[in-house]
């Protein structure tokens, strides 16, 4: 039953994240669901997976941050509590699925290898994908910053 509150509170998270337009809210939205992303892998078992998870996360938001506060505009417009109250309710309603049908966890897979060991070893395309993400954010990150500050001499 925890991971499954936990599944909907990744789910609310992530939709919070793509809601705000506030670049720090969203950030610290986004923050939520890396953080409850790694509490699901250590609570399957993964603990590895989640230690990476986070560090990532922690990476991925520290370009996040620095990004959203030196390239967007400050902006006095503030979010309405209605569609706050609305993303809630609607990620509530999309984790719905989530919590009625889990799928009970086995602590072996088809090929006879436990869950914790299959994730870690097949997840390394997913790995290089976020790295190459992550990589393609800076570097896109250095080059705005780079020709505003070329703009501005």
């Amino acid at each position: 039953m925890i991971i499954e509150i936990l599944s909907a509170g990744l789910i609310i998270s992530a939709c919070l994240a793509i809601f705000f337009e506030e670049a720090v809210y969203s950030v610290a939205a986004l923050a939520g669901a890396f953080f409850l992303t790694a509490l699901i892998f250590t609570l399957s078992g993964a603990l590895y997976v989640a230690i990476f998870q986070f560090a990532v996360g922690v990476g991925t938001l520290a370009v996040l941050f620095l990004s959203g506060e030196m390239l967007s505009e400050r902006s006095n417009k503030k979010t309405p509590l209605k569609g706050v109250v609305a993303v809630l309710f609607l990620g509530s309603l999309l984790s719905l699925p989530g919590i009625f049908y889990s799928i009970p966890m086995t602590t072996a897979t088809g090929y006879g290898i436990s869950f914790e060991e299959s994730l870690w070893t097949f997840r390394a395309p997913d790995v290089v994908l976020q790295g190459l993400v992550m990589m393609t954010v800076a570097v896109g990150i250095a080059i705005i910053l780079h020709e505003r500050k070329k703009g501005e001499r």
